[in-house]
């Protein structure tokens, strides 16, 4: 045992105490405060103004008179007014809080304006009726978008108003310039949704505000009922707790078995292994190193873990985790790290080099890659079939049972701790192969193997 453990304190010491290991441990934390900082010093320049003229070919008389009102200058900005307000109500009482600091808030104002953009001053004219189409395009082709002069040419239908004999309204086309900010583009496309809307309920005889006031319905947010209370729901976080509980786990469970595999190679490779078997067992020097790099990744689980909830306590949302979620992660991640590094060591000691692991890995990754891709569907419908089967199944139960038990249904404990035995179980099977293979093919050289003849080493050994 003291020799397992002496190779597991030099695999962990040899990892953590380089510079590459601390600078990628760093560079997470580094990233996001550099987002945080920087972001918005690079988006304080003003987006560029755009002026130029809103070309309208308007049979039925009634639409381009209400689009020059709707992209009236004033009438933009009374709208974004609104947009900000709106925000402002489905915003979370904790982060609305941080616009209280003068940098954040102006920060958050400079973000808005680069997103929508500044108030476009559009020339709205319209053209007379029998126009030629394709002559009224030619402006469009004259000069950038910047220089001013035509930027979009909108011909609206001659039924887009009134139904035609058969009972059917048209529509609009519209054509811009070239690098024509799209923007722009939607806001030309909303002016004559609105007014084609509003011109169609008028020319029923119906009043477009009592239409609306009917069919408008205030924005209500839920409330989730508990043992312990009621609380207002939080659609974001519910979204994306299971996500960052599942990257936590993928990322320290891959971070270990990535350096298992190489610092495996690398031994084997320069010939340092036949040294190290001369004073420890395969076996031990297997259990030692796979030891190692567990601690390793849970190093890296810690840390990462600890800047998200102290980043939902900073919000004063830990309440909306419950404690026993880390219990079980823990679980998940020894679980899904014995498996996952037998595979890797089993690799790494099958292969000369990191070029031929390239092969033999990617059938691995894109198996565990599947919860990381299916995320969305399973956190949606955590108690699907499809979401339950695979949960049991190794080597991904572990990924999948921890976004189901993240979510908003959480699994049955039957489930659970049945996927916790299985994952035991897969465990014992994925250390028993990897241990066959490590003992056969840490002295082989020359050609690297294929699986029927890991499975022949696996019989021979």
């Amino acid at each position: 045992m003291n020799k397992v453990l002496h190779v597991a304190w030099r695999e962990f010491v040899a990892t953590v105490a380089t510079k590459g290991f601390i600078i990628g441990v760093l560079v997470t934390p580094v990233l996001i405060a550099m987002l945080i900082l920087v972001l918005p010093a690079l988006i304080d320049e003003a987006p560029p103004k755009i002026d130029g003229e809103l070309a309208v070919l308007d049979p039925t008389g009634t639409v381009a008179a209400g689009v020059r009102e709707y992209l009236q200058p004033e009438a933009i900005a009374e709208r974004r007014i609104e947009l900000e307000e709106l925000l402002d109500e489905v915003i979370p009482e904790p982060i609305k809080g941080l616009t209280d600091d003068p940098l954040t808030s102006m920060a958050m104002d400079q973000a808005m304006e680069a997103a929508l953009g500044s108030v476009p001053e559009l020339d709205v004219v319209e053209l007379p009726a029998g126009a030629d189409v394709e002559a009224e395009k030619s402006p469009l082709l004259e000069g950038e978008v910047q220089d001013g002069g035509r930027l979009a040419l909108v011909v609206v239908a001659d039924n887009a108003i009134q139904p035609d004999g058969e009972g059917e309204y048209g529509k609009y086309e519209l054509f811009v310039r070239e690098k024509l900010d799209d923007r722009l583009q939607e806001e030309i496309k909303d002016a004559f949704r609105e007014v084609i809307v509003e011109s169609r309920i008028e020319g029923q005889g119906l009043d477009p505000e009592e239409i609306s006031a009917l069919t408008r319905v205030g924005r209500v947010r839920s409330t989730t009922v508990t043992e312990e209370g009621e609380r207002e729901t939080n659609e974001i976080l519910n979204m994306l707790l299971p996500a960052g509980f599942m990257v936590l786990l993928l990322v320290s469970v891959m971070t270990g078995g990535q350096y298992l595999l190489t610092t495996t190679i690398e031994e084997k490779s320069s010939r340092v292994v036949e040294v190290l078997l001369s004073a420890v067992s395969p076996m031990e020097l297997m259990t030692g190193k796979i030891i190692g790099q567990l601690c390793v990744g849970l190093l890296l689980l810690v840390l990462y873990a600890g800047m998200g909830f102290s980043a939902l306590v900073s919000f004063s949302l830990l309440g909306l985790i419950d404690p026993w979620l880390i219990v079980y992660l823990l679980i998940f991640y020894f679980i899904a790290y014995f498996v996952v590094a037998s595979m890797m060591a089993a690799i790494g000691a099958a292969v000369n080099e990191m070029r031929e692991a390239q092969t033999m890995m990617t059938p691995v990754m894109l198996v565990i890659m599947i919860p990381w891709i299916l995320w969305l569907p399973i956190s949606r419908d955590p108690n699907s079939l499809f979401a339950t089967i695979t949960s049991l199944v190794p080597p991904i139960n572990s990924f999948v049972m921890l976004l189901r038990m993240t979510s908003t249904t959480p699994p049955p404990l039957w489930q659970v701790w049945l996927s916790i035995a299985i994952g035991v179980a897969s465990v014992y099977a994925a250390v028993w192969f990897a241990a066959k293979v490590f003992r056969v093919g840490l002295l082989m050289h020359g050609k690297p193997p294929n699986l029927a003849t890991l499975w022949r080493w696996v019989r021979a050994a």
